[in-house]
């Protein structure tokens, strides 16, 4: 009898896999973009970010699933803080949560949570600091999300601080997590661990609030709104009147504002990546795909204030080879990676933002 061929859609070939090549195989179908980056980092660390990776996807298939009640998603939040800590009771997780999962979940995740028992066996196979740093950082993301879940999102975030601890609960830990496997990994890297962590907050939060710009719309077609709405006040624009229809000086204004300071935050991820030693190459390119990737998108944003779809603002795949190229050919100089770095966000900040406000108030009246 011949093996069953091997597929995301068939939870039970995965088993015929090794560790290495069953992450590999989860991560193309929950995220391409980590499929593509993780594999850059050294051998060592590829398992334990991996398999970081998967527990947060799982913490993110729970915040989304649509059929879940907030407080269903802060019971399974908690309950999965407690199997990556011990690794019990990961089976009767997966058994309780799999059927409550909707067809708007896609379909790798649903795969995900049914081979969630192996993913924490994984977990627990690391050493004892990387899987505390594994640990703490579910806690913070499953702790922290259900806290905006619950919130009503239709008008956005009251204010940009309540914007920075979201990014926090979603990416910011991520960051933190990282910065600690980096330093496990290396004694070199870790002579700047606190720096490192302090960055890596940045660094997430950069990430985040891109992802959040390039998604305003589609956010907004299911009714959620992450933008903070003192942002938008002082434009004299209010998010509760957001639509497909809005054309305003004030929204783009706003939007103008948090590209700045996303651009801010990836200058802090400049700068933590430019501490990781020239020669861990592999390190490097994984900080510095996300990074570039990152600052395109921000452009693209930049260069389309009107845009009403993110696909609209996705940057292309010429522009994901040539991120890859030009790390490959300069990533091991800080110089040339901080020219590279000014010369393509010089137009991503506001010179004075005030001033800007104050001119197009005035302009309004004319």
């Amino acid at each position: 009898m011949s093996e069953p061929l091997i597929s995301l859609d068939n939870p039970k070939s995965l088993s015929q896999l090794s560790d290495n090549d069953f992450q590999a195989l989860l991560l193309e179908g929950v995220s391409r973009t980590f499929a593509l980056t993780i594999p850059q980092l050294p051998k060592s660390l590829y398992d334990p970010v991996a398999n970081a990776y998967l527990l947060c996807r799982i913490v993110d298939t729970i915040e989304d699933e649509v059929s879940l009640t907030a407080a269903q998603k802060k019971y399974f939040c908690s309950e999965f803080i407690d199997v990556v800590k011990t690794g019990a009771n990961a089976e009767a997780f997966a058994v309780e949560l799999a059927p409550l999962l909707s067809e708007q979940t896609i379909s790798a995740e649903h795969t995900l949570i049914h081979v969630l028992p192996r993913v924490i066996q994984i977990t627990h196979m690391l050493d004892a600091d990387q899987i505390h740093a594994l640990a703490t950082c579910v806690e913070t993301m499953a702790e922290g999300m259900p806290i905006f879940q619950a919130q009503n999102l239709h008008d956005g975030l009251p204010t940009l601080a309540d914007l920075d601890r979201y990014c926090y609960y979603v990416a910011g830990c991520v960051g933190e997590m990282l910065a600690k496997l980096f330093c496990h990994y290396s004694p070199e890297i870790a002579k700047h661990r606190e720096e490192l962590l302090l960055l890596s907050v940045s660094f997430g939060q950069g990430l985040q609030m891109t992802n959040i710009l390039k998604d305003i719309w589609d956010d907004a077609g299911r009714g959620v709104c992450w933008l903070p709405q003192d942002i938008f006040k002082e434009t004299g624009f209010e998010l509760k009147k957001l639509s497909f229809e809005t054309h305003d000086e004030g929204f783009r204004l706003g939007l103008e504002h948090l590209i700045s300071i996303a651009h801010g935050h990836l200058e802090n991820a400049l700068t933590y990546t430019l501490l990781i030693p020239a020669h861990e190459t592999g390190i490097r390119n994984f900080c510095l795909w996300a990074l570039g990737m990152a600052i395109l998108t921000l452009r693209k944003i930049q260069q389309n204030l009107d845009f009403k779809h993110s696909d609209q603002v996705k940057i292309t795949r010429n522009s994901v080879k040539s991120t890859i190229l030009a790390t490959k050919l300069i990533g091991r100089s800080n110089y040339m990676l901080s020219l590279l770095f000014n010369l393509t966000s010089r137009d991503l900040k506001t010179p004075d933002w005030k001033y800007l406000i104050q001119s197009s108030k005035a302009n309004s009246d004319l």
